[in-house]
């Protein structure tokens, strides 16, 4: 008896944590794998995610609004003939219908700057994400290495702190 109760609390918390990386959709948008790695308090972090629109209609991420970090901006990392650079998204990054876009290490990536305190491993950093639609979604942050298969670190290390 008490194996068969082990092993239901042990469904239900993987349950409830498969839950915890995945937002609600609001207007088509589907959050999933939302986490960042740790950092220090003062420091500038990093946000990595899936966005995925399964709704009928485009739509544009165009802000990030958190109280863990003084700002956030949306950037873009890209290796062109050996050299990496990266731009800001400065007027957010569209979705189209049925589109996925992950930000990842070496590519879009949001830009937690000023953390609010430090973030270490298993902590959860709150913040809505703001649509061109109006849509709002909550989500949290989960500090760790990522999911698994997530790619290692690549940008350069003068850049996690602007």
């Amino acid at each position: 008896m008490r194996s068969a109760f082990a092993v239901a609390a042990a469904t239900v918390a993987l349950v409830l944590s498969s839950a915890a990386h995945a937002a609600p959709k609001a207007s088509g948008i589907e959050v999933t794998q939302a986490w960042s790695r740790p950092a220090a308090a003062g420091a500038n972090g990093a946000g990595f995610m899936t966005l995925t629109n399964r709704g009928k209609a485009a739509d544009t991420l165009v802000s990030i609004e958190t109280k863990a970090a003084t700002e956030v901006q949306m950037h873009q990392t890209s290796m062109a003939n050996g050299i990496m650079s990266m731009k800001r998204l400065e007027t957010g990054l569209a979705l189209a219908p049925g589109q996925s876009v992950t930000f990842a290490p070496g590519g879009y990536h949001l830009m937690l700057i000023g953390l609010t305190k430090a973030s270490k491993a298993g902590d959860r950093l709150p913040a809505t994400l703001v649509f061109s639609s109006g849509a709002r979604i909550k989500t949290e942050f989960v500090v760790g290495s990522g999911p698994k298969g997530a790619p290692a670190m690549t940008m350069p290390m003068d850049h996690m702190n602007h």
